[in-house]
């Protein structure tokens, strides 16, 4: 018998913990739907590092865009919102949200609403018959009817693939960084013009490098406005939502779950036009880049090549700019085969579309009891889930269907 067959036959001996649905992904949304399922009395078990992504992906001294408001994680007796934790730590409401702040939030939130989170990670996720399969890292094995996938961005970072043939040393993604002190000195070239982007320059300028940023097309800056004291007129023009100002956002945080019920060519047009939310940089952020790094907008690399100390970069207008390290701050893609804890038998159970699972009005794929929230599930229920401010309608839509499968199953 191979090593693999006995390791396979000592699983298969030992006796699986029993849960009725497990959440892997312990971020804003893995949380939100933890503590709504908690709460209507199922055996839950959620799976992850609370905050991981926000932890040791994001750089120190990052701003959230979001305004506050907008940024609760979600618990069914509202006990635990942004606004609470304010006033328990006794300070005013900040905008924009230092991530230290929303991190020591976060994990208030999870202290409170989630308490048992296992930070185990899980190696295999299996459909069997009527249940899903899971092999923990430690070896444990895991049987549940139902998941819910919140797998959070990591999986699914977007690198363009001119970039491919550089070494790791020179070509990184801004999800890497957890702070940016070590490029003091250096040459950094930023691709892309996002907010994501022009922070991070912002963040490399302030930590001593000299940084230049290359964009395929103009840098977008968002109108700085006063939420607190917009006037009525501004306000019937563009009513406030938690993405931002706006009837089409205001509809999507007030009917939550429309957008999934539309034809798929109307989806792709509004994912790809009005409600696209594409690259664009906080008006407070203009001061802390603008004179300070050098914006190449409109000008994507033509030609990228390796040299003897460092990366040389081809731009149709402005020449050549050599650079130590190219920084992408490209985004993100959903593709679930990026996923490595979905067996591959299970990952071809699941219809797609361009990568992403296509959904059912209750964020419920192709295989029955596997659900999918947070940026999963954007292609099917809209941009509103890219976002915090969609934890609460996720959170609640999937608890109503796993209790209802429940019911069925026992």
């Amino acid at each position: 018998m191979s090593v693999l067959a006995e390791r396979r036959e000592a699983q298969d001996s030992r006796p699986a913990q029993e849960y009725d649905v497990v959440v892997l992904g312990a971020g804003p949304y893995g949380l939100s739907v933890t503590s709504h399922l908690l709460e209507r009395g199922l055996r839950v078990a959620i799976f992850g590092k609370p905050l991981q992504l926000w932890r040791d992906n994001m750089p120190t001294g990052m701003l959230l865009r979001s305004f506050w408001w907008a940024t609760n994680l979600s618990d069914p007796q509202h006990q635990y919102s942004l606004g609470q934790y304010f006033h328990l730590q006794g300070q005013p409401a900040l905008y924009p949200l230092p991530i230290e702040t929303f991190i020591d939030y976060g994990l208030w939130f999870q202290r409170q609403a989630v308490p048992n989170v296992d930070e185990t990670y899980v190696d295999r996720i299996e459909r069997e018959e009527d249940h899903f399969s899971l092999t923990l890292a430690d070896g444990r094995l895991v049987r549940s009817r139902m998941m819910v996938m919140a797998p959070g961005l990591r999986y699914y970072v977007y690198r363009p693939s001119e970039y491919n043939q550089l070494p790791a040393e020179l070509v990184s993604h801004t999800s890497q960084h957890g702070s940016f002190q070590h490029f003091a000195g250096k040459r950094v070239v930023v691709v892309g013009g996002g907010q994501s982007a022009l922070e991070s320059a912002a963040l490399l300028h302030e930590s001593g490098a000299r940084v230049d940023v290359v964009t395929r097309s103009a840098i977008r800056w968002l109108v700085e406005e006063d939420m607190d004291h917009r006037s009525l007129l501004r306000r019937l023009r563009h009513p406030n939502a938690g993405i931002a100002p706006g009837w089409l956002n205001w509809g999507l945080e007030h009917m939550p779950y429309a957008f999934q019920q539309l034809p798929r060519s109307l989806k792709d047009n509004l994912l790809q036009g009005r409600l696209r939310h594409g690259p664009a940089g906080s008006a407070w952020l203009k001061p802390r880049v603008l004179g300070k790094v050098t914006l190449h907008e409109r000008q994507p690399a033509q030609e990228i090549r390796e040299s003897d100390d460092g990366v040389v970069l081809k731009l149709a207008q402005d020449g050549r700019i050599k650079a130590d390290h190219v920084l992408l701050a490209t985004g993100y893609r959903v593709n679930i085969w990026n996923l490595p804890m979905l067996s591959p038998a299970l990952v071809s159970r699941i219809r797609t579309y361009r990568d992403a699972p296509v959904l059912n009005s209750h964020f419920e794929s192709s295989v029955p009891g596997l659900y999918f929230v947070g940026i999963s599930s954007v292609s099917s229920f809209g941009p509103f889930y890219r976002f915090v401010v969609g934890t609460a309608a996720a959170a609640q839509r999937v608890t109503d269907a796993v209790v209802r499968r429940h019911a069925l199953v026992r």
